[in-house]
Order: structure tokens, then sequence, then C-alpha cells
């Protein structure tokens, strides 16, 4: 299930969008990288997030909960996936890491 905002799009939802948090809390290294994945916890468009991420090649900052390691890493265990929306979105949340562990 796609969570779209008034806009039509899923960032308008976002837990770190519309001014809440400032931009470059989730563009970070090291250990305040913890607090950047923390805004993502709650958010409920996190699953979008990560997928657009994914599909986009994001490779800075945290996005959908994940640092650009882990989705580097993710991208290398899974080379088979050609759209992470279509394998992401619409999986519960509690599902989620049982659908990366895949």
């Amino acid at each position: 299930m796609t969570t779209v905002g008034p806009d039509g799009h899923w960032t308008a939802q976002a837990a770190c969008g519309a001014g809440k948090v400032a931009p470059d809390t989730l563009f970070v290294e090291g250990a305040a990288q913890r607090d950047a994945r923390s805004v993502c916890q709650s958010c409920v468009v996190r699953l979008e997030c990560l997928a657009d991420a994914l599909d986009s090649g994001a490779d800075f900052g945290v996005w959908g909960g994940m640092t650009e390691r882990e989705r580097r890493a993710l991208r290398r265990r899974r080379p088979e996936v050609e759209s992470w929306r279509a394998e992401l979105v619409g999986v519960e949340p509690a599902g989620v890491l049982q659908a990366l562990a895949r």
C-alpha cells in the first residue's frame, strides 16, 4: 500500500519532510547516522523512501532508515532485483526485515 500526500507524492508524508527535520541531519557520517536513522523508525512512508533510494541509486544520506553502506550491501546481496518498489512497497512493517533478508 502506497501512502501519498495531498500533492500525490509520498514525500509529503515523510517524517523528515515539511521542515520537521533539517535536511543536513540525514546526510551525516559515523555515529551520527544512528540518530539520523531514528527519524525513520516511525515514518509512515519508510518503505517508499527506501525503495526510491534503492531504485534511484542514491549514494549519500539516510533513506528509509538505511545508510548508504547498508543500501550498497543490500543491492550486492540482491542483484536480481529490478524494482525495489515492487519488492518493498506493500510489505507490512513487521515483515520488512524478512523481506530484506530474502
